[in-house]
């Protein structure tokens, strides 16, 4: 079965960084495009950023310049680099497929950006 488990939340200041990482299990993230995705107290999960199979990135407007999305393919991990962090970024933060067609949701890890 597949899969998908979030690490790497803490609760961090403004203007610091997090790495978040996630391990994929019975699925080779490799061979599709995924995303990041979050969603923060009373609003819509929303997609912060994605790759494609080919290495190509895209990501929201809220978080361009500051996140980095990555892939390790011999590992089948996908990363999430925040830096710069406001409290804005407050959410809990999901990997998934992009488009998320099948219900890969995991639990998620917190991200809390706050003096």
């Amino acid at each position: 079965q597949v899969q998908l488990v979030e690490s790497g939340g803490d609760l961090v200041q403004p203007g610091g960084s997090l790495r978040l990482s996630c391990a994929a299990s019975g699925i080779i993230i490799r061979i599709y495009a995924m995303g990041w995705y979050r969603q923060a107290p009373g609003k819509q999960r929303e997609l912060v950023a994605t790759i494609r199979s080919g290495g190509s990135t895209n990501y929201a407007d809220s978080v361009k310049g500051r996140f980095t999305i990555s892939r390790d393919n011999a590992k089948n991990t996908l990363s999430l680099q925040m830096n710069s962090l406001k409290p804005e970024d407050t959410a809990v933060y999901y990997c998934n497929l992009h488009p998320s067609i099948n219900n890969y949701w995991g639990q998620g890890t917190q991200v809390t950006v706050s003096s």
